[in-house]
């Protein structure tokens, strides 16, 4: 073998591996959740292929997750230990959903097992008698489950409602009725008033409660990332609320919370939500007020936010923007919906989220709540047969964030193409595909010069990961 021939020979194995890489590909129909996907790789661009380019870069992905909620946790609880933990792999670990931020309720919220707050001391202006002591038998536990298998795991959170002696009803909900917790029937709030007391001994002690959560939080190592102020400030319900007109709830983050957050040295994010108004003007009025634009990191969004939140994107390019919540379902679980939710995913980040969040995580069978509604989860739980069900949208989320790390960023895609698509820190590139039709769908892509195809199935998500 002469040296010409051992040269020729050395640069075709260079070549070999320089287009080696490794891709993986998984599916997932209603009849198999995840199952192995084929993808064809080649040097020939086809004149079909959606380009892919890395150059073209988005938003950057700040963490994708779900909420912890106490009815989750008391539905885990009926399993055997080992069966618990292979859920909570299921959802945290690198094998599973990989779920790294996710959001809890600060109190009694629509799927707590029933009202409170952490201090439901009348008129208790100096927080003498705040405690968490009900959140370390439920939502700590669950959270720390968690964080065990996913160290990296981050927390949020917002309050549904405050402490009810804060309120101008002095009840945890807005609109209460006979059927929640036997309670009686009071007088609904004027749907344009605020519920919360508007006077500053109120503002001010409000403020410091939030401090003096993250605190506990954090004295249970659990540090609290950020805080919404408020859970859909848009809506009276008959479950844990608390209405605020915009000029408002600006006006207790830009002269309470903000400054007390600064005060007491609160490492903790402001992010102005969850909105759920398709009217624009409720997020313009904090960024446009000298006060709370000041401590506002961004927006969040759920319900008609979706409105909202290609405005906001535009208007507010550089602002930090949050999906908070999934559009909650009827407790059919079905795979239609999980092609809504995969609508709405796919809404949201083409138009600027940082962040993405399912709602209840875990619920048991059915997924009603104390108040009546019953709704979709990630996993359901029989308690009678302990049977433990992983339904649709369990499925498309994973397909989300198994593959998407917090720190990738979006590659634009074409707005005809049902498709999202990421470069991740390390380099390697996800793109989340449907195909929401009865017939098979042949797709293929371009990216660094490979030509990559497959045939997504009637009615599935896909997803590709280049690494």
């Amino acid at each position: 073998m002469n040296h010409r021939t051992i040269t020729l020979g050395i640069c075709a194995m260079l070549a070999t591996a320089a287009f080696a890489q490794k891709v993986e590909s998984y599916t997932s129909t209603q009849q198999n959740g995840w199952e192995k996907q084929k993808v064809e790789v080649s040097r020939n661009i086809s004149s079909k292929a959606i380009e892919l380019n890395k150059n073209d870069k988005a938003q950057e992905v700040k963490g994708i997750g779900g909420c912890f909620n106490e009815m989750g946790w008391d539905a885990l609880q009926i399993l055997p230990a080992e069966r618990q933990q292979e859920v909570i792999n299921a959802l945290f670990s690198p094998d599973g959903a990989a779920f790294d931020y996710c959001r809890m309720p600060l109190g009694a919220n629509d799927f707590s097992l029933s009202y409170y707050s952490y201090d439901d001391t009348a008129d208790d202006f100096g927080l003498q008698n705040f405690n968490i002591s009900r959140d370390r038998y439920i939502l700590i536990p669950y959270i720390k489950a968690a964080m065990k298998v996913n160290p990296s795991l981050r927390v949020w959170a917002s309050p549904w409602t405050p402490p009810a002696w804060m309120k101008t009803n002095n009840h945890y909900a807005s609109t209460p009725h006979d059927k929640y917790n036997g309670l009686p029937k009071e007088r609904a709030i004027a749907d344009k008033s605020t519920g919360f007391k508007m006077q500053d001994g109120y503002l001010s002690t409000y403020a410091d409660y939030f401090v003096k959560f993250i605190d506990a939080y954090a004295d249970e190592g659990i540090k609290i990332s950020a805080v919404c102020p408020q859970n859909e400030p848009c809506s009276n319900q008959i479950f844990p609320s608390c209405k605020w007109r915009p000029e408002d709830l600006v006006y207790f983050v830009g002269r309470y919370l903000g400054p007390t957050f600064e005060k007491n040295n609160v490492d903790a994010d402001i992010i102005f939500g969850t909105i759920n108004t398709s009217d624009p003007n409720y997020v313009r009025t904090a960024m446009n007020d000298a006060y709370a634009s000041k401590y506002v990191k961004g927006a969040g969004f759920q319900w008609d936010g979706k409105k909202t939140i290609p405005v906001i994107h535009e208007e507010y390019p550089d602002l930090m923007l949050m999906q908070t919540e999934t559009e909650c379902g009827d407790g059919h679980n079905s795979w239609d919906y999980a092609e809504y939710t995969w609508d709405l995913m796919r809404h949201y980040f083409v138009n600027g989220a940082n962040s993405y969040h399912y709602w209840n995580m875990i619920l048991p069978r059915p997924g009603v709540s104390p108040w009546g509604w019953n709704q979709n989860s990630m996993v359901t739980i029989d308690k009678a047969t302990k049977e433990v069900t992983f339904n649709p949208e369990y499925y498309l989320m994973k397909q989300l964030s198994h593959n998407v790390r917090t720190g990738a960023y979006r590659l634009n895609t074409p707005a005809d193409s049902d498709m999202i698509a990421f470069e991740n820190p390390d380099g390697s590139v996800a793109v989340i595909m449907g195909n929401r039709t009865d017939n098979e769908n042949p797709v293929e892509f371009a990216l660094d010069g490979k030509n990559y195809s497959t045939v997504l199935r009637p009615h599935s998500f896909t997803s590709i990961l280049i690494k």
